[in-house]
Formats: structure tokens, sequence, C-alpha cells
């Protein structure tokens, strides 16, 4: 199908390009930007007058359940959550049921994704058997499968040996691991070390938990040539300032951050509400300030919606056995529209962290599509969202179309809204 989207606001933050034009797609591409090629017909023509048309968010962290939860649809559904919210590329962390640790069973989950045609899945392989961190994964196998990366999701390694072969043995490959600094011991709390936790009586996990972790990753990295390290969820400002460091040495780390971390604070738990359970727990409000600081100068890479769709039965619990988690997907776009209205920041560095700057991250991983997602350049892929940035919409938990419907900005009124979403430069989402 040939689309032309006429009137739009373009705005992609990679080429530093904002200007209204007009943007032709055919054959999942994008043939004509700021002009129309010769001969050009269009099937169809979308009105973007008085919005922005942005490339396609790429969100690092979203779990879908699946494998695990077939049974209830949960791939369809958080797919659709996904387009709905303008992400048109995420990636999934491998803490599936089962883990995602066997070629066979990454296949079928791209097999199953491919189908739904919405978002384009790029799925973490297990970096051990089953996560249990004693036996590395066949990692050659796994990226011939599809995967993008290597990764614990939230069990960390308690084995330090492990962690350093599993480095040298990414290293050798050109792989990617992507780890979430949480010592293993120290991390078996429920909610952020300090006054608010004691006063609660919450078992607490203090900022050393990611410090060690990240201090044992960093003497590692130092260690093995041409290793390289994503770092999922960093949530304090001490954590913030050894990742400085660690970048201004040269190793090769990048990070996100969660939009919790990024907008909310321990003081947010208010009265154990369970919607506010989430890992890593919401920190002080002297963390939050530090970690919008650090994405805003670049020391954070991306912006994350740390996306995990918890049932009604594993949420609906006493604070401390509640599930951690929350629906993200639909949320993302709007929370980094907000970032930029609350901090003053630029519109175009905020829409960095959830377009271009997540690409960059995953970088050569994304083989053909490597120089395009995140992206609106001509020739590239025709993946995009059109958003009104004049709407306001008001978070109610049972109109999202994941089936997570619970989330601590429940209520809030958040600015910018997705009308449509291509991708492949087919319209897989209308907002009606």
């Amino acid at each position: 199908m040939k689309i032309l989207i006429r009137h739009g606001q373009v705005l992609d933050p990679g080429a530093g390009l904002a200007q209204g034009c007009d943007i032709a797609l055919a054959a999942g591409r994008i043939v004509g930007l700021n002009r129309v090629p010769p001969g050009f017909v269009p099937d169809r023509v979308l009105d973007a007058d008085g919005c922005l048309v942005l490339p396609g968010l790429v969100d690092l962290a979203a779990r879908l359940r699946e494998p695990g939860h077939e049974h209830a649809g949960m791939l369809a559904s958080e797919m659709a959550a996904a387009v709905a919210g303008g992400v048109t590329s995420l990636v999934c962390p491998p803490d599936t049921d089962p883990v995602l640790d066997e070629p066979g069973l990454v296949e079928m989950l791209k097999f199953r994704a491919g189908k739904l045609r919405q978002s384009r899945l790029f799925p973490l392989g297990a970096l051990t058997r089953k996560l249990a961190g004693e036996e590395l994964t066949e990692m050659v196998a796994l990226t011939e499968s599809g995967c993008v990366g290597f990764g614990q999701a939230e069990v960390p390694l308690a084995s330090t040996l492990v962690l350093q072969r599993a480095l040298q043995y990414a290293a050798t490959f050109g792989y990617g691991l992507w780890l979430r600094p949480q010592e293993l011991h120290l991390g078996r709390g429920v909610a952020a070390s300090g006054p608010l936790a004691t006063r609660l009586g919450l078992p607490g996990v203090p900022v050393a938990a990611e410090t060690i972790a990240l201090h044992t990753i960093f003497e590692l990295l130092k260690t093995t040539t041409g290793a390289r390290v994503h770092l999922c969820r960093i949530s304090s400002a001490a954590g913030v300032q050894l990742l400085r460091s660690a970048k201004a040495e040269g190793l090769a780390v990048s990070a996100d951050v969660s939009i919790n971390s990024l907008h909310l604070c321990d003081a947010d738990i208010g009265f154990f509400d369970s919607r506010a359970r989430l890992s890593p727990p919401l920190r002080q409000q002297h963390d939050r300030d530090a970690l919008r600081g650090a994405l805003a100068d670049g020391t954070i890479d991306a912006l994350v919606s740390d996306h995990n769709p918890v049932d009604e039965d594993a949420k609906t619990l006493p604070f401390a056995q509640a599930e951690p988690g929350a629906t993200g997907l639909e949320l993302l776009l709007s929370l980094a529209l907000k970032w930029s209205q609350d901090s003053g920041l630029p519109l175009v560095r905020a829409l960095a962290s959830v377009t271009c700057g997540p690409a960059r991250v995953l970088g050569a991983a994304l083989g053909q599509w490597q120089n395009s997602l995140g992206r609106i350049v001509e020739g590239g892929v025709g993946d995009l969202c059109i958003v009104d940035p004049q709407a306001v919409w008001t978070v109610q938990d049972q109109a999202l179309h994941s089936q997570g419907k619970h989330t601590p900005f429940s209520g809030d009124r958040l600015p910018g809204r997705v009308r449509m979403t291509l991708v492949g430069g087919q319209v897989v989402f209308e907002r009606r």
C-alpha cells in the first residue's frame, strides 16, 4: 500500500529534523521526505494537520508474558498496547515460562509476534540456562534465532566468575550483555531503604545493592577487551555517578531508566499502594532528580516503559506480597512529554530518549534496520507514529489495551495522544 502523510510537523531527534513536510511511503519504506516522488499515487492520504509525525518509539524493556500465557492471549493484547502507545519496536527480557534459553523458543515467539503484524519484537536470550546462574547458554545459536543480547532479567548472578566468563564469551562474538545491577542478597527487600520503608515496616533494598553490582560489572569490564554491557533500570543517584565515571573512563556501557523511577519516588507508595510495588523500588526524591538530570545530559541513554502486566490476583495483595510490576507501554510517550514539560527540557531531547537513543543502544544487533529504526530517513523503514501534542488524557485502568490494568499513574492527566501508528508503512493502530 502507498500512503501519503500530509500537513504534519515531522520531528526526527536523530537528525535534528523539525519541520512541516509530507512523507510518502511505499513497500514498507519512506520513499519521499518533504517531496512526493514523480508518479506517486497514494492508496490512502493521512491528514496530520496539528500533529507531530515521529519515528516509531523503541522500548528496551517490555514483558509480554509469552511464552507462558498463550491461553490468555497475552502476546496479542500486549502488542496491541504497544502500537496504541506508538511503540513500533520493543525488546522483551528472557524471564518467560519457559525461559528463552533455547533457539526453538525464540523462533516460536518471533513467529507468533510476526503473525500479529504489529510491533517489531527483539528478544533477549537468557544468559544462563534457566536463569540459574551456573551454565552459560549457547549464545551463538540464540543469536542466529533472533536474540539481540543476553541477560538475566530480574535474577542477579551470584557468581562473579560466571559473569566474567559471560563477558569474555560475549566479547569474542561481539554480543552485548543486558544486566540489571542488583546484588543478590541485599536486593531482597520490597521498598527502597530509608525513613519511609522503616516507618511502614517494609524490608528495604539499600542503594548499595545497586552500587556493589555496578562496581563489580565495571571492574570486570576493565579487564575484558571488547565487552559491552547495557545496564537496565538504573535507580539511584549513586548509581548515576558510577555510570558517569565509567563512561568518562571509556567503558563500553549504556543504560536506561524506567518511566516509574523518572517520575515517582518512595513517597508515592502512599498507604501501602501495591500499584507502586515495583522493581527496582522507587527511591528518594534526590535519586529521582539525579535520574532526570542523567537522562537529560545523555549519561542515561534511554527511557523505557518497564512494562510488566500483572494480573488482578497477584497485584491486589498486601504490599509486601504483591507481585512487582506495572503496565507502561501505553504511557511511555506521554510520560516522556510530561518530563519535557515539567523540566523545561527541549521536546527533541525528550523524544530522543524513546527513539534514536534506544535504537543506538541496540546498534548492530538490529541488523538490516540498524540505520532506520528510531529515525525518519528517506529509504528507511516506515515505522512512524502520528501524535496530537495538545491532547490531554486521563489514565483509566480499564481503558488500557494491556491485560495489565495496574499502574501508579492511574487517574493522572497526561499530555499527548497517539492518533495513528504505522509499522512497515502500514497503519496498525488508529484511534477512533
